[in-house]
């Protein structure tokens, strides 16, 4: 007969396997882990402001094309820095600044999801656009580089690339993953690249806006080449990876990154 207390122990672990795990993206983490690559932090001063970055080399015998990530609500997570390591598998450096770098503390500090979400989406996006424009100014000089930077956000982060974009004329050409864009002239004005949407077809409240962003770019003279992916949902580029990732963001998934990697290619 078992004693109340290995009942209770049982108990605990069927919870315990309802909950989703503290970290999801063990997988990610596990790929970071087994990378060839040169992947490095570095400090990227913006005034008295200390970014932290996450950067991944190429392994390329010539100079390469630069990205800039900004990070989902869920800040610089394992699934970002893998972003970053992809990308330099694919032939870029990329450059992820961890956007809540406030006092040194960053992503890491918060160990609520909950917690880490209303820190990004209370961070000032006058902030957040310098953070990147500084990003962009230090991974453009880097002896390894070519000069040629670009820009890719996800969700929130996708959102804040439109900002990025208006603010730096500089920019190859930005890459837009479910994020809802501008809604005003002027904050489209500026904008001097191409802007590429990805989009999930079940993503109902992001795909509202797009209609909107590209009368506004039209308006405005400014190119916005959307791509809608059948089957997909939010988020469908790190939940394509995953290990119970759905058939249809798995599809999206590989069809985007092709398209971006080969977009990025030729800019």
């Amino acid at each position: 007969m078992r004693s109340k207390w290995t009942l209770v122990a049982l108990a605990s672990l069927v919870l315990l396997s309802l909950v989703p795990s503290a970290n999801a993206q063990d997988w990610a983490k596990s790929n970071l882990e087994k990378s060839p690559r040169h992947l490095e932090w570095i400090t990227v001063k913006n005034g008295k402001r200390d970014v932290k970055c996450f950067i991944a080399y190429p392994e390329v015998k010539n100079k390469a094309t630069a990205v800039v990530i900004v990070h989902e609500i869920f800040g610089l997570s394992d699934w970002i820095r893998n972003l970053a390591d992809e990308l330099a598998a694919a032939g870029f450096i990329a450059i992820a600044p961890d956007l809540l770098s406030d006092g040194g503390a960053g992503t890491g500090a918060y160990k609520s999801v909950d917690d880490l979400r209303k820190a990004v989406s209370a961070l000032d996006v006058k902030q957040v656009v310098a953070d990147l424009n500084c990003t962009a100014d230090y991974v453009a000089k880097l002896p390894a580089a070519n000069g040629k930077v670009a820009a890719t956000g996800y969700c929130w982060g996708g959102t804040k690339a439109w900002a990025f974009a208006n603010a730096n004329r500089n920019l190859k050409g930005t890459f837009v993953f479910y994020g809802t864009g501008p809604s005003r002239s002027e904050e489209v004005a500026k904008i001097a690249a191409p802007v590429y949407g990805f989009y999930g077809e079940n993503d109902a409240r992001v795909n509202a806006t797009i209609d909107a962003t590209k009368g506004l770019m039209e308006k405005n003279k400014k190119t916005f080449d959307p791509v809608t992916y059948e089957g997909a949902g939010h988020g469908f580029m790190r939940a394509g990876e995953a290990p119970d990732a759905t058939l249809k963001d798995k599809e999206a998934r590989k069809s985007a990154w092709k398209r971006f990697t080969e977009t990025l290619g030729a800019l």
